[in-house]
């Protein structure tokens, strides 16, 4: 008698996300991608690679779990110790499902309410502030991607984040003053 191997709960996530990924537009693939994050990542579960759960100093970790190998989509672990934050940002057009995996995070959401990113100087509205706790998902749908995502607890916080591809760059808004803010392009890279 032959005993098969049980699968891991990465494995499982990576299969249902082969599948949630195949919806025909992107509004019907973040709520299947957020229904599996949030099927999958439970208070007391552990299968995030114990590598993947290290803070880096001075900055958020930004860990690759799986690249799709048709590109559909890429997995992440971000890792964001005491106070680690971003810059105002938006992911260059492309969606993004993310959930709590430990600890707690707050997610700002940003509108632009004057300006133009593409060509000039933009104004930033606060549209919403949620404070996300584990097993929590959110999306975000271009053009609706304008956020900054902190970790305001004294405990490590741990998300796991589905991009629509392999989100290399993204751009941050830096304050020039006046209430305006310039669009800058940032590289990415998977570090910590």
């Amino acid at each position: 008698m032959s005993i098969a191997a049980q699968p891991s709960k990465v494995d499982e996530l990576i299969r249902r996300l082969d599948a949630a990924v195949a919806a025909d537009d992107d509004a019907a693939r973040c709520r299947n991608v957020k229904h599996v994050l949030t099927d999958v990542v439970r208070p007391g579960e552990t299968f995030v690679p114990e590598s993947f759960m290290r803070a880096a100093t001075g900055q958020y970790a930004r860990r690759l779990l799986h690249r799709d190998p048709a590109g559909r989509y890429t997995v992440l672990v971000m890792v964001w110790d005491q106070g680690q934050g971003t810059s105002l940002h938006d992911h260059a057009g492309m969606w993004c499902c993310e959930c709590v995996y430990r600890g707690r995070i707050r997610v700002t959401s940003y509108s632009i309410t004057g300006g133009d990113p593409e060509h000039d100087l933009v104004e930033f509205r606060e549209q919403s502030v949620v404070h996300a706790g584990i097993g929590e998902a959110g999306a975000l749908i271009p053009p609706f991607e304008y956020h900054m995502i902190e970790n305001p607890t004294d405990q490590t916080a741990v998300t796991i984040h589905v991009y629509g591809g392999e989100m290399k760059f993204c751009h941050v808004y830096e304050p020039v003053g006046g209430g305006g803010y310039r669009r800058q392009y940032k590289e990415l890279s998977y570090r910590g």
